[in-house]
């Protein structure tokens, strides 16, 4: 049996334990674009146009990432500096406050605030405050506690309110 270094075990096993699809960003996409573009490329058409359907049932049945959004993979949010993640997360939280909360919005918010590096910049410190508190409002107004919205709820308030110490935003202890 030969043994492996350390290093070279973890470079291949890495792709099985956590893969990271490739990602084909295009060359012509501006990390600067508005807001609607990047609600698209993160959330989908499917949830930013009003009236979108799903796909026809004469398509393929392929991953179409037009439709239902780019997922928010290593290879994508880890090219992004610090303004550009704050922006998207903006953006996103702007969307937050006129619509439901949805398992693709919360894949991105966490790992957007994942990016977000400390000290915060005042106006990424208010942007995580409204977010937690919409996060809030939203968990309140679910009627079923088992809800699948209720623990990516509790997570994106506890990554603000511990890890940002934001701790007026947490939760009581019971």
């Amino acid at each position: 049996m030969a043994w492996l270094s350390a290093e070279s075990a973890v470079e291949e096993l890495m792709p099985r334990l956590l893969p990271v699809d490739p990602c084909d960003l295009t060359e012509s996409f501006d990390p600067s674009a508005p807001p609607r573009s990047w609600k698209k490329f993160c959330l989908g058409e499917r949830l930013c146009v009003e009236g979108a359907v799903g796909p026809a049932k004469n398509e393929s049945p392929g991953i179409d990432y037009i439709q239902i959004g780019f997922p928010p993979l290593l290879s994508i949010v880890s090219r992004m500096n610090q303004a550009t993640v704050t922006s998207v997360l903006e953006y996103l939280s702007n969307w937050f406050r006129e619509r439901d909360f949805t398992p693709e919005l919360g894949r991105w918010l966490y790992a957007l605030l994942a990016c977000l590096e400390k000290p915060l910049l005042p106006e990424a410190h208010s942007l995580i405050r409204q977010l937690a508190r919409r996060c809030s409002e939203v968990r309140l107004l679910v009627d079923n506690k088992d809800d699948e919205r209720v623990p990516a709820l509790n997570l994106l308030i506890c990554l603000v309110s511990r890890y940002f110490d934001q701790r007026d935003l947490a939760d009581e202890p019971s």
